[in-house]
């Protein structure tokens, strides 16, 4: 078991020791003395010196008179000697003469018995000097105590991180330890019997008023004081510290004040990390505008503002257009770039009393307080739009941007913080949607478009995760033979109340959630395990898969179509993919390179809705293209307009000179289908024949 604390060591017994030359006064002295410690004596004069060496008593008692040795010249001897020089040497004699007293306590004796000896006398004056020895040894102890105390106290206080001053009463400094020395820029020399206030100068961070040395205050009011906040010290060698921490009096055992202590510690860098950290929390890292948070606070406090004075708060939500493109295209540096020159800009035309802030990507916020007419945001809208058409220079290159606009006021259409955000959410919405480069004010028709939007969003998130989306099949017939002999697969999505959801509605917005790719590889997956159904029970019609531009240009598209080949074990020409013309306005050697390495495989390659689009013959000479397929619109409008009726024509045409078969779509009544034959048109789809069917609907009219 350890010990609680460390115990007092108990005091050895005193030794004493007893010199004369005659052997009753020996016994007498030892009978006198025995109680008071160890004795030891000696009838030899002649050992007692090397005697009292070798045990060093607290006491001898020695007589004067030792035949040829004279007690006086022993004990000058034993003073002299360093290692009993602390011995109390007590004369014993059966002399009364006083000049021998005098020479004996000139010689170093303390004390002088006279025989016949008393022993109670005796006793109590070698008890006295015992006492005075030990009351001496105690007093030494307590020094070197109270020495070592002070040089410990002294290096804790030089050794600790904080600044430590100490004054008198009168608040004049007494100490000062290496790091107060360091922070005033005063020597303890020069400040010790200074002032402390002028010693330690101390003012308000914000006002640079003088402030109140919590030392003074501690003395004035008896109590512990605190550093006041916000608190700047200011040293004699010209730095400034932000300082904390407090003063305390210093009491004597009476109660009485006799000084001050004061503990400071320098706590710039602290502030200065919580102002950094302040900063990081509340506004953007790239292009240090405000962020979600600090305009959360502004809004808040506008729209109090606004609202006491009958005006309105208005928010401006700022989107770049086509920032997604730039950014993948031109890689994140250069977007990130864009990003803060498109910042500054916006920044630069902005009143000071709005925010603008950065809540996303490529998304800024404006802060409008106290707005007096509509007609001024329509001016902001404008003149944010105008500063757009500059180009931006990156690197010695030219970039082009514009901003769409949604445009959100409270309490016209918003009563919250967070309704106006998702009101200036919705109306930018709509801007992108009429065209982009433009701004929109909410209305309660977009709202109703958002809310649409956001359950579209989850019903297309919880098909693809539990791949439940549909797929159709609309049959492909020779216009010869009268067969089918492909079809093209179709993807569907019910709603909640199990009405079909119309396919453009929630494949752009598979686009644009960046959920194309996993919508195409379910579509894909199921078609070619449909086809290999079929072919095993007899039946071998191609599917046609189509293929978004986002889809077929994300790295891997050759890899993922091969791999779904493989695992449904088809054949690759019972595969046909279909790509828009649209596609070919992207990376030309890209879409290029995968197309061939398609085609190079045997899956049939197609071109939908030919003549829609705006690509180039070169590009389409040039690439491994199978089929043509004739967009629908043309298709349905020949018999009344004979424009249509020629463009048809002419992509007939051209399809014959590069050797490629003809799809005709929306084939509705038998007139379509024969002004087709008549082109030379091999295959024909639409209502006429078939609707797009269920997979089990479809196999009723193959099987």
């Amino acid at each position: 078991m350890q010990p609680t604390r460390r115990e007092k060591a108990p005091r050895p017994p005193a030794n004493i020791v007893i010199v004369d030359d005659e052997i009753s006064s020996v016994i007498v002295l030892e009978a006198a003395v025995k109680d008071l410690g160890k004795v030891t004596s000696t009838t030899t004069p002649e050992d007692a010196l090397k005697l009292i060496r070798d045990i060093q008593p607290e006491v001898v008692l020695m007589d004067i008179d030792m035949g040829e040795y004279n007690g006086v010249e022993l004990c000058k001897q034993i003073k002299n000697a360093p290692e009993t020089a602390k011995t109390a040497v007590i004369f014993v004699t059966s002399h009364n003469n006083p000049d021998l007293e005098y020479f004996s306590l000139d010689s170093g004796g303390i004390d002088f018995l006279t025989k016949p000896i008393n022993l109670k006398t005796c006793k109590m004056r070698v008890a006295n000097q015992l006492a005075l020895r030990y009351y001496a040894e105690d007093l030494e102890n307590a020094k070197k105590a109270l020495f070592n105390e002070k040089e410990h106290f002294k290096a804790t206080l030089n050794s600790i991180g904080d600044g430590v001053i100490a004054t008198d009463a009168e608040g004049f400094v007494t100490f000062l330890n290496p790091i107060a020395q360091h922070m005033t820029g005063m020597k303890e020399s020069e400040a010790v019997g200074c002032h402390i206030e002028t010693v330690m100068k101390l003012k308000d961070a914000t006002t640079h008023e003088k402030a109140i040395n919590p030392a003074v205050a501690a003395l004035y009011e008896e109590r512990v004081v605190g550093m006041a906040l916000n608190c700047q010290l200011y040293s004699h060698t010209g730095n400034v510290y932000r300082v904390e921490d407090s003063a305390a009096p210093i009491v004597d055992a009476n109660g009485n004040v006799t000084g001050s202590i004061v503990v400071f510690h320098d706590v710039s860098e602290s502030i200065a990390m919580a102002v950094k950290m302040n900063h990081l929390a509340n506004n953007d890292q790239l292009t240090g505008l405000p962020n979600r948070i600090l305009l959360h606070d502004r809004l808040e406090q506008a729209i109090k503002i606004s609202k006491q004075n009958k005006l309105m708060t208005a928010l401006m939500l700022i989107d770049i257009d086509n920032f997604k493109y730039l950014n993948d295209s031109l890689g994140h540096h250069i977007g990130d770039m864009l990003i803060k020159q498109v910042a500054r800009r916006l920044d630069s035309i902005m009143d000071a009393n709005c925010t603008l802030a950065r809540v996303g990507g490529d998304e800024f916020v404006l802060l409008i307080p106290n707005v007096q007419a509509v007609r001024i945001l329509n001016s902001i809208a404008s003149d944010i739009q105008a500063s757009m058409q500059k180009p931006f220079v990156l690197e010695d290159q030219e970039y082009n941007l514009s901003v769409s606009i949604g445009i959100s006021i409270n309490p016209t259409d918003a009563e919250t913080e967070g309704h106006m955000m998702r009101n200036a959410d919705v109306a930018m919405f709509r801007a992108k949607k009429q065209g982009k480069q433009r701004y929109c004010f909410f209305s309660q028709n977009l709202e109703q478009d958002l809310h649409e939007r956001i359950e579209l969003e989850k019903i297309l998130r919880e098909a693809i995760d539990k791949n439940s989306v549909e797929v159709f099949f609309q049959p492909q017939i020779n216009l010869t033979t009268q067969k089918i002999n492909s079809a093209e697969a179709l993807a569907r999505l019910k709603d909640k109340n199990g009405n079909y959801i119309p396919p453009p509605k929630f494949i752009a917005l598979a686009e644009e959630l960046g959920l194309i790719d996993q919508l195409g590889q379910q579509i894909l997956r199921k078609s070619c395990i449909a086809a290999k159904e079929w072919y095993d029970r007899g039946k071998e019609i191609r599917v046609c898969v189509n293929v978004s531009a986002l889809q077929f240009c994300a790295p891997g598209y050759f890899e993922q179509v091969f791999s779904v080949l493989e695992e449904t074990n088809l054949r690759t020409s019972m595969l046909e993919l279909e790509v828009t013309e649209t596609l070919l306005m992207q990376d030309i050697n890209l879409v290029e390179s995968v197309l061939r390495d398609l085609s190079l495989t045997g899956i049939f390659i197609a071109i939908d809705d030919f003549g829609t689009g705006y690509s180039s013959l070169s590009y389409l000479k040039r690439l491994p293209v199978d089929v043509l397929k004739i967009d629908q619109s043309f298709v349905f409008d020949m018999l009344q307009d004979k424009q249509s009726l020629d463009i048809v024509k002419t992509i007939s045409d051209l399809g014959h000179s590069l050797g490629l078969n003809l799809v005709g779509e929306g084939i509705e009544t038998a007139e379509h289908e024969e002004i087709l034959k008549s082109f030379g048109c091999q295959i024909g789809q639409g209502y006429h024949y078939h609707k797009p069917l269920a997979k089990k609907d479809f196999e009723t009219i193959i099987l």
